[in-house]
């Protein structure tokens, strides 16, 4: 069964309690208990988790125990360069998330260090980009087997 990856950078941990009118009321715990019910319809094995910490992001993407990793690095999308250099580094198939559509808000957040390593970037669609990602993980992953003869 593919292993999917989910980490949710800084601030995250605050969903329904911080800036509802851009994020939403519903939290964390809500968005991954969704996409653990779709991975388990998509045959999909899913591990998620949150950090504040850039190092923390760095050190779960550099354990490769998984097929594909989303993420949502939140604001560190706009300045780290480390974690961009980190998911270049592994040679995994990256889908990054984010909840607000990052190119309709303020000047400095429409600019991402990620989406140049990652296969695509979903924005926009609240908890949806995350069961979108899940979907697109899925679709990458099958499109990456070798084909059975029949």
């Amino acid at each position: 069964m593919p292993k999917i990856k989910v980490i949710h950078g800084p601030n995250l941990n605050l969903l329904g309690k911080r800036e509802t009118m851009v994020y939403g009321t519903g939290s964390l715990a809500e968005i991954d208990s969704a996409m653990k019910e779709l991975a388990d319809q998509l045959g999909l094995e899913i591990s998620a988790m949150q950090t504040n910490s850039e190092a923390d992001i760095i050190d779960a993407i550099h354990k490769t125990d998984y097929d594909l990793l989303i993420i949502n690095p939140a604001a560190y999308t706009h300045t780290s360069i480390a974690i961009r250099d980190a998911i270049a580094a592994v040679s995994k198939p990256v889908i990054e998330v984010h909840l607000s559509n990052i190119h309709k808000r303020e000047e400095f957040r429409r600019h991402s260090f990620i989406a140049e390593v990652a296969v695509g970037q979903i924005s926009g669609f609240g908890p949806g980009s995350y069961m979108l990602a899940l979907r697109a993980a899925r679709k990458i992953l099958m499109d990456r087997e070798p084909q059975k003869k029949p």
